[in-house]
């Protein structure tokens, strides 16, 4: 039986494995602040000439996706949602905002929008695992 991780260190393991992914693929990556509204790593390649901001969202389980109270929060060049199903090695899904944005759910619940995008909408074989979508470093 798993024990309850907070959800702060869910967050960090999302963050620091898709660093690593992105560091296998030839990619300079620098997380960014913890808990800093935006972008969560800026990627660079071996030769400086290209870079890609990354937002990483990471679930503790295969849930809906929360995406805050506004769609334009969302920005760079591609989002990773890391889901923590195995404690080994999580399964991580590679969009880009506005594949995101186009997907996501609106919800109002006591006057409060909030957006979410669920999972049946990220939770699939078009983005499952797909790093090259973000290219070589």
């Amino acid at each position: 039986m798993r024990k309850k991780i907070p959800s702060q260190t869910i967050g960090n393991i999302g963050l620091y494995y898709t660093c690593y992914r992105l560091s296998y693929y030839g990619w300079n990556v620098m997380p960014t602040a913890r808990n800093a509204r935006g972008i969560d790593i800026l990627a660079y390649n071996q030769k400086g000439q290209r870079k890609v901001l990354i937002q990483v969202k990471t679930l503790s389980r295969k849930n809906p996706v929360p995406l805050g109270t506004k769609l334009e929060n969302l920005f760079g060049d591609f989002v990773v949602i890391c889901v923590l199903s195995s404690p080994e090695e999580p399964t991580c899904f590679v969009l880009k905002p506005d594949e995101v944005r186009k997907l996501a759910h609106k919800r109002v619940k006591n006057g409060k929008v909030s957006y979410w995008l669920k999972l049946k909408f990220y939770y699939n074989d078009k983005f499952k695992e797909k790093w090259r979508r973000i290219g070589l470093g």
